[in-house]
């Protein structure tokens, strides 16, 4: 649905980015990571059709970005990270305006607009002033206008950056249920937010492509997949230095008991979390089991951990790329 070949985009002799590649397929939704001044803004505002590339080439749902733009502009809602809203008109009226500059016509623009403030549950605010809206309520509307015409392609730009958490959660919700439908490019700076609903990860770095694949497939090539986290009743001291004493564990790391675990009447061992750093290759689930076992100590959880998307990025952002 989206293919990105070789872009490049060039201001005089600063080069914002160079050789960008990838793809988002249909009905995927895909994180575009980096810091800032990465390119990310440079290459959403390409994809939309707002830029011109210095090279390369970019295609939307089948259509050139450059020689067919008005064609692959009518499959992409975009959402800027600075919305361009006009505070002196309603949410309705603002909604009927970019429905009008879309082509949509009655009665299907009307039904449109009635949908869209359903879903986006601005029901209450449809008739107020959009100067008058909060910041969580502003952004609403502009994903609002980005989902009007029914498009393939979502490309969203920061989408809830400055909202509260009680919002944050709803467009993280509303952006998995748009993934139903939708393809969706999504830039964000709050990694958590990607990992929950983001299926791949683009990132680039200083201009260029570092990496693109699922955060997991990052993980295990980045060496952050030979860690085990375990939950285990016992002495937490008498825990760690036994599973210290297994062949290919370099560290263990005791964590906080896990939640809900408390002391038990009559002097039951509480629970403590440990993550074991193991020798990469080798997989050690077994043979902690086992020593578990043998002292009789409780295990209530044994799994492989992989990076964070956080360690991830910061692996791959801070000169050490794949």
């Amino acid at each position: 649905m989206i293919r990105v070949e070789g872009l490049t985009k060039l201001y005089g002799d600063f080069v914002a980015i160079e050789d960008i590649t990838f793809s988002v397929n249909e009905g995927e939704i895909v994180g575009f990571l980096g810091p800032n001044g990465a390119g990310k803004t440079t290459t959403m505002r390409i994809l939309t059709g707002f830029m011109p590339a210095t090279e390369g080439t970019a295609q939307i749902a089948g259509y050139d970005i450059f020689s067919q733009s008005l064609e692959a502009r009518r499959h992409i809602g975009y959402l800027p990270e600075t919305v361009p809203l006009y505070t002196d008109m309603t949410v309705r009226g603002y909604l009927d305006f970019q429905g009008t500059l879309r082509g949509l016509k009655n009665p299907r623009r009307t039904n449109r607009i009635d949908d869209i403030i359903e879903r986006m549950r601005l029901d209450e605010y449809a008739d107020t002033l959009i100067g008058k809206l909060s910041k969580g309520y502003r952004q609403r509307v502009g994903l609002s206008q980005a989902l009007l015409h029914e498009p393939d392609v979502l490309i969203l730009d920061e989408p809830t950056i400055g909202i509260d958490p009680i919002q944050v959660v709803e467009t993280r919700q509303l952006i998995k249920e748009l993934g139903k439908n939708h393809t969706i490019l999504l830039s964000s700076h709050i990694l958590p937010e990607v990992s929950m609903v983001c299926e791949r990860v683009v990132v680039v770095n200083e201009g260029r492509l570092v990496a693109v694949d699922r955060p997991e497939n990052l993980s295990t090539r980045l060496g952050g997949a030979d860690r085990l986290r375990l939950a285990v009743r016992g002495p937490a001291g008498d825990v760690a230095a036994a599973l210290r004493q297994v062949a290919g564990v370099l560290e263990v790391e005791v964590e906080r008991a896990p939640g809900g675990v408390e002391r038990a009447p009559g002097g039951v061992e509480q629970a403590h979390r440990f993550v074991l750093v193991c020798r990469p290759g080798r997989d050690l689930r077994e043979e902690v089991a086992a020593l578990i076992v043998r002292r009789n100590w409780g295990l209530l959880e044994l799994q492989p951990m992989g990076m964070s998307l956080e360690e991830i990025f910061l692996r791959l952002t801070t000169h050490e790329e794949l």
